[in-house]
């Protein structure tokens, strides 16, 4: 079997796809505006990734048949928290989450854009296409995390990531632009208190833990602001 294939048999996986794909946009359906564009977008590249992920693995095979679930709502719920942003940088994009899902909902905004930061030349590849098919607002910068912050001048309101690191290191890959005054929206898991007091260690931080609406052991990190702290001299 090749890598990233799912373990469902074709059939099965495309009808569970389809209930997953019904249970989210129905949930969803009140909320986005433009829906049906919306819905018309993310099944476009939710189209490319099924087919990139034959032989690049953007997302773990076992979550394929709640693609919709895991993957796409559980990027949609950071919208509300962030309504009239426009623009938006995400680091570590990988598979597109949550940073393209984002860039789905907000291609009518006037002005709105999405920078996907992602250093894997294939994954980035991946995001380039899936932006163009999709037709959405997004930029791909196949660069690493460090070295788009340090020079990026463009507006920034919101900072997103997903599954990519401890938030210690978040928040210092994020710091250029949180000092600029953008906010950060961090999907975290289970453990996502312990890593909020090691990263308190270094950082004075203004931030809130928000309940995950699509898994009851996640938290969504809002930081508003963010300081470095002074070491102590003894």
């Amino acid at each position: 079997m090749a890598r990233g294939r799912p373990s469902a048999a074709p059939g099965d996986l495309e009808a569970r796809l389809a209930a997953d794909r019904e249970k989210v946009l129905a949930a969803w359906s009140h909320a986005l505006p433009d829906s049906r564009e919306i819905a018309g977008r993310l099944d476009r590249y939710v189209a490319a990734l099924l087919n990139w992920q034959a032989t690049t693995n953007l997302v773990a095979p076992s979550t394929l048949p709640e693609l919709w679930t895991r993957h796409i709502a559980d990027s949609l719920q950071l919208l509300p928290l962030a309504p009239g942003a426009k623009h938006w940088v995400d680091l570590g994009s990988g598979g597109g989450f949550p940073g393209l899902v984002i860039a789905c909902a907000l291609a009518d905004t006037p002005g709105a854009v999405v920078h996907l930061v992602e250093s894997n030349l294939k994954k980035a590849a991946f995001l380039r296409e899936a932006a163009r098919l999709a037709g959405v607002p997004a930029r791909v910068h196949a660069v690493r995390i460090e070295d788009f912050v340090d020079g990026f001048i463009e507006p920034v309101e919101i900072v997103t990531a997903r599954a990519l690191a401890p938030l210690e290191n978040l928040i210092e890959s994020a710091y250029p632009l949180l000092r600029r005054g953008a906010a950060a929206l961090f999907l975290k898991g289970r453990d996502v208190e312990v890593e909020l007091t090691s990263a308190s260690k270094c950082w004075s931080i203004d931030a809130e833990l928000i309940p995950s609406a699509t898994d009851s052991s996640g938290r969504i990190v809002r930081v508003r602001s963010v300081e470095r702290l002074r070491p102590t001299r003894e």
